[in-house]
């Protein structure tokens, strides 16, 4: 039976207060500063801005669904539910991407442009400090739970500094080109989408089920015949990811004559090595060799 972290668990939803109370704040700073120029694209930074506080809203939610323990329904758990969140605040992101990248074109189509002053740089750049930090917290946070919602909600924060970047220097080609508050609109619509993209992808392989690595692959093989002292041939490895533990499959050879007594010990004892070197329950299909030498 997997035992539920609540340390990472408290760690993780820390992350997403934080980023709830931060965001919420840089949200009205810079629609503010968005109004007061006449910025789409600052505007539009601000609503991304406030998408993050949705998505850590999600975050804490998705991440207290997945440690409830397993039960008659769900046997493996509920690790899955932070994937599902990490999904969600995908296409969250991918919603304001659409939009933002509308507005944009409609700003380009009627020829408008910013009028941007020195609240707006000031706020540009504290957003940029700020959403920067909160990235970096979020992916220490994700690396020591090793949750992927955390760390999609880290790449939340970093898209919306990068997007404040672009409209940083966009702030300053505005003195050149009427045009550049639209297209620096659709720079960050574009990125956002990216972010999206990149988020639902990563948390969907995961649920879908992932192919083994050569890695854990030539692991479990050297694990395997340590445990049984001799080369007991490790095949059809599968893994199964459920997030707060994972779970392995795989068939092994053995000696037609092996009796059922020993080939359990043996079996056993690679559950056991595997268990203590990889963190995974295994489940291993014992087969007898002379299947092997008839392939």
């Amino acid at each position: 039976m997997h035992i539920i972290n609540k340390a990472n668990t408290n760690l993780s939803k820390r992350a997403g207060w934080m980023s709830i109370v931060v965001n919420t704040l840089l949200f009205i700073l810079k629609y503010w500063a968005g109004i007061v120029s006449g910025s789409v694209a600052l505007m539009a930074d601000a609503w991304h801005t406030l998408s993050d506080s949705l998505s850590s809203i999600f975050l804490i939610v998705g991440i207290s669904l997945s440690q409830k323990p397993a039960d008659k329904e769900h046997p493996f758990g509920h690790g899955r539910n932070e994937l599902i969140t990490s999904i969600l605040i995908g296409c969250l992101l991918a919603m304001v991407a659409y939009n933002f990248f509308v507005e944009s074109i409609e700003r380009l189509t009627s020829h408008k442009e910013a009028s941007y002053g020195i609240i707006a740089i000031v706020i540009t750049v504290i957003s940029i400090l700020a959403k920067e930090g909160l990235a970096q917290y979020s992916f220490y946070i994700g690396r020591k739970t090793n949750s992927q919602a955390v760390k999609a909600d880290g790449w939340h924060h970093r898209s919306d500094s990068l997007s404040s970047i672009a409209i940083l220097l966009g702030i300053w080609l505005s003195r050149f080109f009427w045009w550049i508050d639209g297209a620096m609109g659709i720079i960050v619509s574009l990125f956002i989408l990216y972010t999206a993209y990149k988020i639902i992808r990563s948390a969907s392989h995961t649920i879908l089920g992932n192919k083994p690595s050569k890695q854990l692959i030539n692991d479990v093989s050297r694990i395997a015949n340590k445990a049984a002292n001799f080369d007991v041939y490790s095949h059809h490895i599968h893994i199964h990811d459920y997030v707060n533990h994972k779970e392995l499959t795989l068939h092994i050879y053995l000696p037609d004559d092996m009796s059922i007594s020993e080939s359990h010990k043996i079996t056993s004892a690679i559950e056991k090595g595997l268990a203590q070197e990889l963190d995974v329950e295994t489940t291993i299909h014992c087969e007898p060799i002379k299947i092997m030498l008839k392939e």
